[in-house]
């Protein structure tokens, strides 16, 4: 399988085995870059219901850069790799002209067994529509580690900024072990890793993936408390935010409810907040019983908001 909407990660023919590759940038990110890496390219390889083996990172960094910078950055990708029993294996880093950040680059490479792969493209009408944690984890970390700043000109408790920095690690934004548990269970027909644009897009991708319709029901999504306050505060849609940290999950409606306890024994929360429709239903999202469009943004909420901002 090459490019396509929704699909994350490619697969190469190995005879009884597949090779799951995958490549994603880390480009809003500064701060702790090299763990943001690891965990967004292994999310996409678990999502394929594959196991994340390899990875290499291109590292470019601006002019300026220290060699203890460096170093930080590369422990970083030891110690994300290290968590989730992955091998470095190479890649390439330089220093380069014009560039205002550091930007790493990487690439992992997974494997599954043939006839165990699941694609995005698997959603079928019927189906019940699932999410873990809740939306935006990634982007309120972001916006607590980028615009710490702001948000306190803007009153917004120090504690609380604390608490949504500290979402990179709880509830995290890693899917590897719920993707994993949910594969096992069974009647798993697409997993999704919820990135650039939010839950409204990787919905959208999935219905355009599987040719599908969805309805989602807004009340039943989990919002945490420091997402609405940041978001309120600095004007951002949670629902066009990144949200990498949520796995949305498609599964056969006999089955939901297995998938649903198999993720929840890995301490990981999850709950249905949909179905899978037949593509004339079109893309819905149901608030108290009134059914309107599914929201959908052009550019992440972070890219908007960042765009605007000061940044060293």
């Amino acid at each position: 399988m090459g490019p396509g909407v929704g699909e994350d990660a490619a697969f190469v023919d190995f005879g009884d085995t597949l090779l799951v590759a995958k490549t994603d940038p880390v480009t809003f990110a500064t701060d702790l870059i090299g763990w943001y890496t690891v965990q967004v390219n292994a999310n996409d390889i678990a999502c394929c219901g594959a196991v994340p083996k390899w990875f290499l990172a291109t590292a470019l960094f601006p002019v300026g850069t220290t060699p203890d910078q460096v170093e930080r950055v590369f422990d970083q990708l030891s110690e994300a790799c290290d968590a989730l029993g992955v091998t470095m294996i190479g890649g390439h880093s330089e220093i380069t002209l014009d560039l205002p950040r550091p930007i790493i680059s990487g690439t992992m490479l997974g494997e599954v067994a043939k006839g165990d792969e699941v694609m995005t493209a698997g959603a079928r009408p019927g189906d019940r529509v699932i999410l873990t944690k809740g939306i935006a984890i990634e982007g309120t970390s972001l916006l607590a580690r980028e615009m710490r700043t702001q948000l306190m000109s803007a009153g917004v408790a120090p504690d609380v900024i604390d608490r949504a920095a500290n979402y990179l690690y709880e509830p995290g934004i890693s899917v590897v072990p719920e993707a994993r548990a949910a594969h096992a269970a069974g009647g798993v027909t697409s997993m999704h890793d919820p990135t650039e644009g939010g839950l409204a897009t990787a919905l959208a991708e999935v219905a355009t993936a599987s040719t599908t319709g969805v309805i989602i029901n807004k009340d039943a999504v989990p919002v945490f408390q420091e997402t609405a306050e940041l978001c309120a505060t600095l004007r951002v849609d949670p629902w066009g935010l990144i949200s990498s940290g949520a796995l949305l999950i498609t599964a056969r409606p006999e089955r939901a409810s297995d998938v649903i306890d198999a993720v929840n024994k890995t301490g990981t929360p999850a709950v249905d907040i949909g179905e899978i429709r037949p593509p004339e239903d079109g893309l819905m999202l149901r608030t108290q019983g009134v059914d309107k469009a599914l929201p959908m943004f052009d550019r992440d909420e972070l890219a908007r908001v960042l765009a605007h901002v000061s940044r060293p």
